[in-house]
């Protein structure tokens, strides 16, 4: 499954190779030269001698997640299936980041002080452990494709959708996303496996996007990936993170924005999100108390006549 080489330079001892976009190969130079006689790929990316596999985006080590490893797929928050008793999975294939925002709950992208390691999992072995899951707990689940990071960095989406929508127990297929990755070929392919999408859209300005994400971030990009997404056949949920001091004048342009392109149709267009410091994670100065964030809410939900403070039960989770 990892024979497809995108591209390649020399780099004086090593030959790196990156593989779909995220995975980058380094061989020793007099390996490369030997496997190169056998003119095999599969040799050459194979697991018998000394090389070195990053995540092109991060930088960090890449483990390879395969049944052959006898690396579980539950037990871990970084990747696999979590299943926290409800009729909801997440399905998690790939850790790493391509921004680097500062209210990161878990210190993702590439400037993580915390993070050493990342995962890509092997679609077919998570696609087993997925229809093993909803074979024990029955009919009417929801797989939620997600991540510590940005899941559209999974070189292998298009093979885990198709074998997701192949579990009948599975009514729903969502995912999330920053946006950044969205392209018309992913939306297309949305379009035949997905029922909902969240995307994470937190501010039109990009003066204030580049302070919240750390990356120059593609606002116009994302707009036009918003756009498309809600003229096609996928439900569309936009889902802003309201930073008490970065973005407070950006929440009422983006619920315009979203009730404008016709965003949510089964489920509610906007879900927009309150900033919870957690222990690991990168911390910003101020926050909304509890009382105050949804109280605001409340506010704009008189003012534009939608629900804003959102339940479970409103996306159809039950325990």
């Amino acid at each position: 499954m990892f024979r497809e080489i995108v591209s390649g330079s020399e780099n004086r001892k090593e030959k790196i190779f990156l593989i779909k976009g995220l995975i980058e190969v380094r061989i020793p130079f007099d390996y490369y030269e030997k496997a190169s006689k056998r003119n095999s790929d599969e040799y050459l990316i194979s697991y018998a001698e000394r090389k070195r596999i990053l995540n092109h985006i991060t930088g960090r080590n890449l483990v390879f997640v395969t049944k052959e490893s006898g690396i579980p797929l539950m037990g871990s928050a970084a990747f696999g299936l979590i299943d926290r008793g409800t009729n909801l999975i997440q399905v998690r294939p790939v850790t790493g980041c391509n921004m680097n925002c500062v209210y990161c709950s878990v210190d993702e992208g590439r400037s993580s002080k915390n993070l050493c390691t990342d995962y890509i999992v092997e679609p077919q072995y998570l696609i087993e452990a997925l229809r093993e899951l909803a074979r024990f707990k029955g009919k009417g689940l929801e797989a939620h494709i997600d991540g510590q990071g940005e899941p559209l960095l999974y070189p292998y989406m298009e093979e885990l959708l198709e074998g997701i929508s192949g579990i009948e127990e599975i009514d729903v297929i969502s995912i999330q996303t920053n946006g950044i990755l969205l392209t018309e070929e992913l939306i297309s392919l949305f379009e035949k496996y997905v029922t909902r999408v969240n995307l994470s859209f937190s501010s039109f300005d990009e003066k204030t996007a580049k302070k919240i994400h750390r990356i120059n971030y593609p606002v116009n990009k994302v707009i036009q990936a918003v756009k498309r997404l809600a003229e096609s056949k996928v439900d569309l949920l936009i889902a802003p993170l309201w930073l008490l001091g970065l973005n407070d004048g950006e929440i009422e342009k983006i619920i315009n924005f979203a009730l404008e392109v016709g965003a949510g149709r089964k489920y509610p267009p906007l879900g927009i999100q309150k900033y919870i410091p957690y222990k690991y994670g990168r911390k910003i100065k101020k926050t909304h108390s509890f009382r105050d964030f949804y109280s605001k809410l409340s506010v704009f939900e008189d003012k534009y006549k939608i629900k804003l403070i959102l339940t479970p039960e409103g996306f159809g989770m039950e325990k």
